[in-house]
């Protein structure tokens, strides 16, 4: 079969080089432009791109889907199938033009988890599985026929970040597994059930990463773990010394204390080897973190150089 893959991140190159290193014949990749990144904004390509064109893979990055040229192009490679692995929304005219269709591949057990982040909001809610699955694009975003499913644990000590490269290396085997059942024309197509208990998986903007420490500590730790690496949990805090007013971006933790009757968001330390936050039923220890203007640290680290009992959550 002649496929187009379209896809921008580092999630996304496992499945093409999946593909790739199985034979199949891709004819083109489509990503997003180019664009300036890091302090010193130099023009960067997707990651999806860099492996592209090491395979010597036509490469198309259209500012717009419904571009005309854009679309003449498509059309002109003739794929007979088309694969979306984290892209952006395609238009009817893209999704619709292969005669096999596109199928797209999505971080979490659908119908559950729509949206842009399933892997955050599934260690978010404190869920003990997840996984992912190939379904045909249709209007509906993440709403189509259903091919197949994979399922993973999420354990205690996984975060955002765990989940997401163990999805990605999941997620390759199952595009490629659903490739071949479409080769062959023996894949089912399974009507996504709908019921009120769904739980959506929006886009995280920095205003969603603020901890509520009236929560229980369980609700802080999967909070923390579901934002790890990135985009990163953060406090406000105050340095009752200097004035200092910041964020405090925190990226590990710990539940210590259930049976405390700490004040939500008070803080205990020795400012040697522990810094702990109260919650609304114990304490949450900090093990890794981040203040304005240093790197990312443990908290032994950086309480060698920084007294924490001066910090006062806001």
């Amino acid at each position: 079969m002649r496929i187009i893959f379209m896809g921008t991140p580092d999630f996304a190159v496992e499945s093409l080089k999946v593909l790739v290193e199985a034979g199949y014949e891709l004819v083109a990749v489509i990503t997003a432009p180019d664009k300036p990144s890091g302090r010193g904004k130099k023009i960067q390509q997707s990651p999806v791109k860099t492996y592209a064109l090491s395979q010597n893979i036509p490469v198309l990055q259209p500012p717009r889907l419904k571009n005309p040229e854009f679309l003449e192009t498509l059309k002109g490679y003739n794929a007979d199938l088309q694969i979306v692995v984290a892209f952006r929304m395609l238009p009817e005219l893209v999704w619709a033009m292969p005669k096999f269709g596109t199928f797209n591949l999505h971080g979490s057990l659908l119908p559950q988890y729509r949206g842009a982040a399933p892997i955050n909001w599934a260690v978010i809610n404190g869920e003990t599985e997840t996984g992912v699955t190939t379904f045909f694009i249709e209007k509906e975003i993440d709403t189509g026929k259903i091919i197949f499913k994979e399922k993973l644990a999420i354990n205690d000590d996984d975060n955002a970040g765990t989940i997401h490269d163990k999805l990605m290396v999941i997620g390759a085997n199952l595009v490629l597994k659903t490739v071949k059942a479409i080769e062959n024309n023996d894949y089912p197509q399974t009507e996504q059930e709908e019921f009120e208990a769904l739980k959506p998986a929006p886009k995280i903007f920095k205003e969603d990463c603020l901890i509520d420490w009236s929560k229980n500590s369980k609700q802080i730790f999967d909070f923390i773990r579901g934002l790890s690496p990135y985009p990163g949990a953060w406090t406000k805090f105050e340095n009752t010394k200097n004035g200092e007013v910041g964020n405090l971006k925190i990226f590990d933790s710990q539940i210590i204390d259930t049976n405390s009757t700490s004040t939500s968001g008070e803080i205990f330390t020795d400012n040697k080897t522990y810094l702990h936050i109260g919650t609304m039923d114990g304490l949450i220890a900090i093990l890794n973190l981040q203040i304005p203007g240093k790197k990312r640290l443990g908290i032994e680290d950086l309480l060698r150089g920084y007294d924490a009992e001066q910090i006062k959550i806001c």
